[in-house]
């Protein structure tokens, strides 16, 4: 990309930015309406502006779309929320009982981001001494596009509360491949 060093923003840029950023959410409730291809494209587009350590850019976006793949992703989120239920007691146990966590029922759009740990792109520059480098470049490509869907109206709902083993291999995924999200749009 060309890139302008000297860019300067004046103070209505750098207030939209602040804005955007404040009002960027982890959203749980979704509408079931499809997401514009050309739009979602668009924001996936955000992942080539994202800076990633020796140019690996290690983000592996796999979409999912068949009803057999979400279905087994959300049999995952039940798993590890019951057990991490399981850790709570008392008021927190009905407290965290009643939270909304996940949108992966209603979500049209949903997407498991991997982090290329084997990749040969940047032949290992700057992730040598440092191989996480890798996991947080793909999460500030994750930022990027968070922002972007933002931008577009639209909401992003990363579930945390998954097992990144079992996901792995239901979605038969690279052994080098870690699991940085799971994402409902």
């Amino acid at each position: 990309t060309n890139c302008v060093q000297d860019q300067t923003f004046g103070d209505d840029f750098r207030t939209q930015l602040d804005l955007l950023m404040r009002l960027r959410r982890d959203v749980r409730r979704f509408r079931t309406d499809p997401v514009d291809e050309a739009v979602l494209a668009r924001c996936l587009d955000a992942f080539s502006l994202a800076p990633s350590v020796g140019l690996s850019e290690p983000w592996r976006i796999l979409r999912i779309n068949s009803d057999t793949a979400r279905a087994a992703a959300l049999k995952n989120f039940t798993t590890a929320n019951d057990q991490a239920l399981r850790g709570y007691s008392g008021d927190q146990a009905e407290t965290y009982s009643r939270l909304k966590l996940t949108g992966m029922q209603e979500a049209p759009v949903q997407l498991a981001i991997y982090c290329d740990d084997g990749t040969t792109k940047g032949h290992g520059l700057g992730a040598g001494i440092m191989p996480e480098m890798r996991r947080y470049s793909v999460v500030a490509a994750v930022t990027l596009f968070w922002l972007n869907l933002r931008a577009h109206g639209l909401g992003l709902g990363w579930v945390s509360i998954i097992d990144p083993k079992q996901l792995a291999l239901d979605l038969d995924v690279p052994s080098d491949w870690r699991l940085i999200g799971y994402f409902c749009i």
